[in-house]
């Protein structure tokens, strides 16, 4: 029931703007492909926390994508964080060996993190500053945003170099 309810909220998903004013990520600790994964770890870093199941069509599309950012961003501190929901890691962990991922995956198979994160759709994003606060939301995915949350992860991973000038 879930599923449907996600699904059907991705179909009418938006990204939302940023947000009116700087409000702190909440934390996260979870298990990992290899190690545990902590939002806190990634302090001074700029973040895409993505929302993601096997389930999930748009989640399929998303991969390449990200993999992509991450390439072209990773070295200027830039780091995506995409945590599965899914109840069953083993359905997880065919997803990615379809779809290899070149960042963290986390695996939040009771859904705690997303209930702190209000997640109203599938996939679900974040963008997360340097200083930890959520300053974008994209809820679902599509093709037509992608240059929308691509200017904002270069605007944001430009802040340090212009800083640091």
């Amino acid at each position: 029931m879930i599923r449907i309810a996600l699904a059907v909220i991705a179909i009418y998903s938006f990204t939302s703007p940023t947000f009116a004013f700087a409000q702190k990520a909440p934390g996260f600790n979870l298990p990992g492909q290899n190690r545990t994964i902590q939002l806190s770890q990634y302090k001074g870093k700029v973040v895409y926390l993505d929302f993601w199941a096997s389930w999930c069509d748009p989640c399929k599309r998303s991969f390449p994508w990200m993999n992509e950012l991450q390439t072209i961003y990773g070295d200027d501190g830039f780091k995506i964080i995409a945590v599965n929901l899914d109840e069953s890691r083993k359905d997880a962990n065919e997803f990615l060996k379809k779809m290899p991922a070149k960042f963290d995956i986390a695996f939040d198979k009771s859904g705690k993190t997303a209930e702190m994160y209000n997640l109203k759709a599938m996939p679900s994003s974040f963008l997360i500053d340097r200083n930890g606060n959520l300053v974008h939301k994209s809820l679902g995915y599509r093709a037509e945003e992608k240059k929308i949350l691509e200017k904002k992860i270069k605007q944001l991973v430009d802040k340090r170099v212009i800083a640091h000038r």
